[in-house]
């Protein structure tokens, strides 16, 4: 019996007192919306992981960091370092996004580092592989990616992206958009460029009931993916976007009736006034299923500065009613992010996450806050350390050799207003 499963029988599980007690929200609320899958709990039977989490309807905004071997040559212990910088930045999930070396190694050193939910998008090893043992990603077989996908299942992957909702018709219309960047999406250029090759259906849409089989099986969280997402903001809200929508709307359908928990991920770049319009489509058409979103990036023109871009979008999603934030680091559109950039665009992205979960009137965010200003207000430094999201810019700021205040003695502005107040938490 699945998670979801339980949850509509009303079935306690320890799993659910857990996540309830961290969410600080009813454990009878919670099963109700596991129930409907308006929440969902990615936990895989072969890794259950040790800091389970929730993404969904009144939990907290969740960050999702991804990392990966990108080629051959690259080192296993850099992305594991990488891992380790993100799980210190605070990341409450982890993608495994390899494209090359040896994958499986690569994913299985990282799952058992991990103790958050592991999520992967099987397509990439499923191609990858193709061109290694084929010479071709077009000599692909459906049957070498269910080979894949149950392969990383078995290993524990907790969530998996997929692009089930690419159809043959959306291609004409994503022809007719003429929009100014065509696929950015790397799985989704990937399986057009297949179905244009092989002139067939998206096996990933027509055997969606096979690949419910197995997430079934593993107790895998599917993640389906939006190949139409836009790569700029000109072309946010297009035909083919919301033609997509539409398909995964019917997916998501189809997997609450098999028992399979199911969220949704999209959309790329997307300008300030349409990011709430595009949130509430996607929670109205895919019937609440959990958003996940990338960045989203708010605006084209700051490269260098795109976890600051994407920030700024990851709080106004948020607040619009978005899940989870993915991750984007400084090196987004320029090059391939090293550790330090990993670490950035985490804590940006929590950054927004909690921004969001004000907005949202999330329990204890606006204590948090609270506490802060208190600390500051009595100069204990201690106390801002420990409350600080982040510690790193705190030790690398150069320490002051003066006091906060110490120029106006008796004639203090601040030790007057303290006295109208009744208060003085200054010292002078």
């Amino acid at each position: 019996m699945t998670i979801m499963e339980m949850a509509q029988k009303g079935l306690e599980y320890p799993l659910f007192t857990t996540i309830a007690q961290n969410e600080q929200m009813p454990i009878e609320l919670l099963m109700e919306r596991v129930a409907a899958g308006q929440i969902v709990i990615p936990y895989n039977i072969h890794h259950q992981p040790k800091r389970p989490q929730g993404f969904g309807l009144g939990l907290s905004t969740k960050v999702s960091a991804s990392i990966g071997l990108d080629a051959d040559e690259d080192q296993l212990t850099d992305e594991l370092f990488k891992v380790d910088e993100a799980l210190r930045a605070g990341t409450h999930a982890i993608m495994d996004l390899s494209t090359a070396g040896d994958m499986d190694e690569a994913r299985r050193a990282i799952i058992a580092r991990v103790p958050l939910p592991l999520g992967s998008l099987p397509i990439y090893q499923a191609f990858a592989e193709a061109v290694r043992t084929k010479g071709s990603a077009l000599a692909l077989e459906p049957e070498d990616f269910f080979k894949v996908m149950e392969r990383q299942a078995a290993d524990g992957v907790d969530f998996m992206a997929l692009h089930s909702a690419l159809h043959t018709k959306l291609l004409k219309t994503a022809k007719d958009d003429q929009r100014v960047l065509n696929l950015v999406s790397r799985g989704g250029s990937l399986l057009m460029g297949w179905m244009l090759y092989h002139n067939q259906e998206n096996f990933l849409y027509t055997m969606f009931d096979r690949i419910l089989e197995i997430a079934k099986k593993y107790e895998v969280t599917l993640s389906l993916a939006d190949a139409m997402r836009p790569g700029a903001g000109a072309d946010s809200l297009c035909r083919s976007q919301a033609e997509e929508l539409v398909i995964l709307g019917e997916l998501v359908q189809r997997s609450r009736q098999a028992g399979v928990q199911i969220m949704i991920k999209g959309p790329g770049h997307t300008p300030p006034n349409q990011i709430a319009t595009t949130v509430k489509l996607e929670k109205q058409v895919c019937q609440g299923a959990p958003y996940f979103v990338f960045g989203p990036v708010s605006t084209d023109v700051a490269p260098g500065y795109d976890e600051i871009t994407a920030a700024i979008g990851g709080a106004m999603a948020g607040a619009a009613g978005a899940d989870v934030l993915c991750y984007v680091t400084p090196a987004e559109h320029i090059a391939y992010p090293n550790a330090q950039d990993v670490y950035r665009g985490v804590v940006a992205s929590r950054i927004a996450a909690h921004v969001a979960d004000l907005a949202k009137g999330y329990p204890g965010a606006e204590n948090w806050d609270l506490q802060m200003s208190q600390a500051r207000r009595d100069q204990d430094v201690e106390a801002q350390k420990k409350l600080a999201l982040a510690q790193d810019r705190l030790v690398d700021f150069h320490p002051s050799t003066k006091p906060f205040c110490n120029k106006c003695q008796k004639g203090c502005a601040m030790a007057l207003a303290g006295e109208f107040f009744q208060e003085l938490p200054w010292e002078c």
